[in-house]
């Protein structure tokens, strides 16, 4: 079995091609292999599974009807540094600059045996893994946020966080002193299928106000930036 060492639960692969076929040879073998396997057979369809199930790795197929191969990896980018590997029928130095350039980890020239697919999964999940033990923790004066556990604790307590709550104050906090575009974080939380016509952006973020501020009313912590988003001010942290 293969395991995230930050929660010990069994590594998630996301598999996304538009042949039925192809996801559901690769779910068999790789669940052989150790692995909990989810599967999507369109761009739009991975990104809500993406954002629901979080996978450890995403294998993407570059051609694929609508949401291609490289807008997904896009999409995903803006979001999150989630291992990738492009499954291509080409392999060109243009493609693979391009796949780069995106934040590719890798490639996997289609055809391809499945032995070969897991073993360059195992490679980059390793790799991967063993990068993101730097970078797991974030310190924002005593604002300390643990991404790799989920928690988060200010003065040395631990803040009681919804899930919904704490994948904002990641954003926030990733991006510390800098401002947050609303649209940013809307995309980051729920997803491209939100409806902006809903107030769930500023209902979380008084949630998340009254749990950090010294006066959720007279907010100096986490900032409005008025017509832009929001800013997790690093200087009113002690």
């Amino acid at each position: 079995m293969f395991y995230n060492t930050s929660t010990m639960m069994r590594l998630k692969i996301l598999a996304v091609d538009d042949d039925k076929t192809l996801l559901r040879f690769l779910k068999e073998f790789l669940e052989r292999e150790g692995f909990e396997i989810l599967t999507a057979d369109s761009g739009k369809r991975a990104l809500k599974i993406f954002y629901d199930e979080r996978p450890d790795l995403l294998l993407v197929d570059v051609m694929m009807p609508g949401m291609d191969g490289w807008e997904l990896c896009a999409r995903i980018r803006e979001l999150a540094r989630t291992p990738i590997i492009l499954l291509t029928a080409k392999s060109s130095e243009s493609d693979k600059l391009r796949g780069f350039r995106l934040g590719v980890d890798d490639f996997v020239v289609k055809p391809f045996s499945l032995a070969e697919l897991a073993a360059r999964a195992k490679a980059v999940l390793n790799r991967t893994q063993d990068q993101r033990g730097g970078d797991k923790q974030i310190h924002v004066g005593n604002l300390f946020v643990d991404l790799g556990r989920h928690e988060a604790s200010l003065d040395d307590e631990l803040l009681s966080l919804t899930p919904t709550e704490f994948r904002l104050l990641e954003k926030l906090s990733i991006h510390k002193g800098e401002t947050v575009t609303r649209d940013d974080l809307i995309l980051a939380v729920w997803g491209p299928n939100y409806d902006p016509k809903g107030g769930s952006l500023r209902r979380f973020i008084w949630l998340l106000r009254s749990k950090i501020e010294l006066d959720p009313q007279k907010p100096v912590r986490l900032i409005t930036i008025r017509g832009v988003g929001y800013r997790l001010e690093t200087d009113a942290f002690q």
